[in-house]
């Protein structure tokens, strides 16, 4: 029986990654066993599951039942499992979870390494990315995200309430000046964000209790929040960032944040995970323990 069930939640698994390359890169295996386990899969239960026939990865009418059948056992499983492993005093097993780039490795990060620490039979895989996060498609347990999700099968939990902030280095305004008002910025060197084909070069303001949107030049632009950070530490331009990736150079002088009083862009940082009746007891403590930290954080 332990078989079947891991091949069900293998083919599970298989199905969220989309490829058979992509299931062996996220199980850490190779594609030649995946492949072969799929086989053995098809030859058991005497059925194709996956069409081969084209480049696309396509499931079977079989494969479909199965997916279908196999997520709701899976699901079972899982919560017949949580209702045991909460009553025990040591969670175990493995834990996925998404986070945004610069805030999961500076600020994230160490509290997944702490949680480990504290709870030793817990292993945990940080899958560091700024696209929107999607629990299923990307096989999470959870996510943190400034996304709330429109899927009514995903609960979303509100971690760390903030705001934008345009900064800029001491060096940039002694070179190039301190903005006054949101206009000023079309004389300035403003850094961008990119996300996919979509430049964020169009940022809002409120003026006299009144929205303002200046579309502000381009100097330099990537899809990475982190480069946009040390390109405005470096004194290259100016810059719009959350303001939990920037408090500690705020506070250390290494920055300076500009225009405050027009600054009227909330962000925030949910964690979002899958509804079940019975959360698995180490998701459930992974999540407390995050938000118990990153709260703690924003406190001090």
């Amino acid at each position: 029986m332990n078989d079947e069930i891991s091949d069900i939640r293998l083919f599970v698994r298989m199905v969220a990654a989309g490829s058979l390359s992509e299931t062996a890169r996220r199980l850490n295996s190779s594609l030649p066993a995946m492949s072969r386990r799929l086989s053995a899969m098809e030859h058991r239960l005497g059925a194709r599951l996956i069409d081969r026939s084209t480049r696309r990865f396509a499931l079977t009418e079989e494969g479909a039942l199965l997916y279908e059948r196999g997520t709701l056992i899976l699901a079972d499983i899982d919560q017949v499992e949580a209702e045991v492993g909460a009553r025990t005093q040591a969670p175990r097993g493995h834990i996925r979870v998404g986070a945004p780039l610069e805030i999961g490795r500076r600020r994230i990060a160490p509290l997944v390494g702490a949680f480990t620490r504290e709870h030793p039979g817990v292993t945990v895989e940080l899958v560091l990315s700024d696209s929107r996060a999607n629990i299923v498609g990307d096989d999470l347990d959870l996510a943190l995200h400034t996304d709330q999700p429109l899927d009514g099968d995903i609960i979303t939990r509100l971690v760390l309430p903030s705001r934008r902030a345009v900064c800029a280095s001491p060096e940039y305004i002694a070179r190039r000046g301190r903005p006054e008002t949101p206009a000023d910025l079309l004389r300035h060197d403003c850094i961008q964000l990119v996300r996919g084909h979509q430049l964020f070069d169009r940022w809002t303001f409120v003026d006299n209790g009144k929205p303002l949107e200046v579309r502000v030049p381009r100097t330099l632009s990537t899809n990475s929040a982190e480069v946009v950070h040390d390109w405005i530490l470096a004194g290259h331009g100016l810059g719009l960032k959350a303001l939990w990736d920037i408090e500690e150079d705020l506070a250390e002088g290494r920055l300076v944040e500009l225009l405050a009083p027009y600054i009227d862009s909330e962000i925030n940082l949910y964690v979002i995970y899958r509804t079940r009746t019975h959360l698995p007891n180490r998701v459930r403590l992974f999540i407390d323990f995050v938000v118990g930290g990153l709260t703690q954080q924003s406190a001090t």
